[in-house]
């Protein structure tokens, strides 16, 4: 067998892997029951919930990792190291162990306080958000970052030394030559909030009709032998990755040919 066979077969292997597991769903797939989870009121309000809270996340994550991906780039300053190794820590560690930190956080004089004052977080939606925007922030940096790494400083030089402050350079040059990259980073990260567990389950609950998303979902239906309504939710998430993972391969503009 010749190597590029070889590498191919590894390929496919992988690929009948994953599709054995998608297609094992359907042994357990009733076309009346799938519709009656899917359009019922607890399925609609975990669907609804996931959605909006990724989609918020996302931007709110972005706010911070768009300029701090560009610092992370593009400058060399005290420290940078250390930023960039923690930045791993979602990576690093089980969401369940990064729930278990904000948890604790929020036990702590400063964590309470920040309660007392502010928003109650731990088993509100509110915990939604902190849980998923942690366990993304990190994450939607480092896409970012590998965007703006592959953009030529010389672009943003050439602005500068035309009379651009490097504010405007960012925005009018960095940005749209970016875009396409930033957009694919954006579902990335959104598709990341959208499947988060661990972290989530532990800071917020699974409380029916209050913070129940659908990761949790499935897992409460897994909870409680209820295994055709937890293949029907995993369809359902498994059909919205799938479409995102299509739209990061429309915008990257990734197409791939082989010889």
């Amino acid at each position: 067998m010749s190597f590029k066979r070889l590498t191919i077969s590894f390929a496919v292997s992988v690929f009948l892997l994953y599709a054995g597991l998608i297609l094992s769903l359907f042994y357990f797939f009733d076309g009346p029951a799938f519709l009656m989870t899917l359009f019922s009121e607890r399925t609609l309000y975990s669907l609804g919930l996931s959605l909006a809270a990724a989609t918020l996340v996302t931007v709110i994550s972005f706010v911070f990792a768009l300029p701090s991906a560009y610092a992370l780039s593009r400058y060399a300053f005290f420290g940078k190291q250390v930023i960039e190794t923690l930045l791993e820590l979602p990576m690093i560690v089980s969401p369940l162990a990064l729930g278990a930190m904000i948890l604790i956080f929020f036990n702590t004089p400063a964590g309470q306080m920040i309660q007392d004052r502010g928003t109650h977080i731990v088993f509100t939606i509110y915990g939604i958000l902190v849980a998923q925007f942690i366990t993304t922030l990190g994450v939607a940096i480092r896409f970012i970052k590998a965007v703006f790494d592959e953009i030529p400083i010389k672009y943003e030089q050439s602005a500068w030394v035309l009379g651009r402050s490097p504010a405007i350079a960012f925005f009018s040059v960095v940005m749209p030559i970016g875009k396409q990259g930033i957009i694919a980073a954006a579902l990335l990260t959104w598709a990341k909030a959208l499947g988060e567990f661990g972290a989530t389950l532990t800071v917020a609950g699974s409380m029916a009709m209050k913070t129940e998303t659908l990761p949790i979902a499935i897992y409460m239906r897994l909870a409680s032998a209820d295994i055709e309504g937890a293949a029907a939710l995993v369809l359902i998430i498994i059909a919205i990755g799938l479409g995102i993972l299509a739209g990061v391969r429309l915008f990257a503009g990734k197409g791939s040919s082989c010889a």
